[in-house]
């Protein structure tokens, strides 16, 4: 899997960490070994720029997806995964911070961005959750790969609480 993390936000994150969940959510949505991924990580005034530019929503927000091939998992489990370029998750840590911190479960700036990139991906792979039934799947899945993320790291503790509105 091709994924590169760059740091544009002045702000020190754990690139690693983002760039191991991405790697795990991609493999267990069973996408494409070949496919690529972009990460990149901005202040709050450049996050602002692309909310008003892309949603024409005022104020920066946490995560952003920008989906280029739309990629899909597969639907059964013998069928060839897509590989392709996903297109990229733009991500905000001032956003991160402020929602760890007012999280009902404290959380962590960095644990907070590893769970935007496994939000990030589910975008980019369809996901949304603008409906209850959508939005039930979607965190469904977002809980499940961020704990079997944590669980295979060894870290322990339930997985931070979904912040993301």
């Amino acid at each position: 899997m091709a994924i590169d993390v760059n740091n544009e936000s002045g702000t020190e994150v754990d690139e690693q960490a983002i760039l191991d969940v991405a790697r795990y959510a991609l493999a267990r949505m069973r996408i494409h070994p070949l496919s690529e991924l972009s990460v990149i990580v901005v202040d709050a005034e450049a996050m602002e720029q692309l909310h008003i530019q892309w949603m024409d929503l005022p104020g920066p927000t946490d995560v952003m997806s920008f989906p280029m091939d739309e990629l899909r998992p597969p639907a059964k489990d013998d069928e060839e995964p897509p590989q392709g370029l996903l297109g990229d998750i733009v991500l905000c840590p001032e956003v991160a911070k402020q929602q760890g911190e007012a999280a009902p479960t404290r959380h962590s700036m960095d644990e907070e961005l590893q769970l935007l990139t496994v939000h990030g991906v589910l975008h980019l792979l369809g996901y949304d959750h603008e409906e209850p039934d959508e939005k039930a799947e979607m965190f469904g899945l977002q809980a499940a790969i961020i704990d079997g993320w944590r669980a295979e790291r060894g870290i322990e503790g339930a997985s931070p609480a979904p912040t993301i509105t």
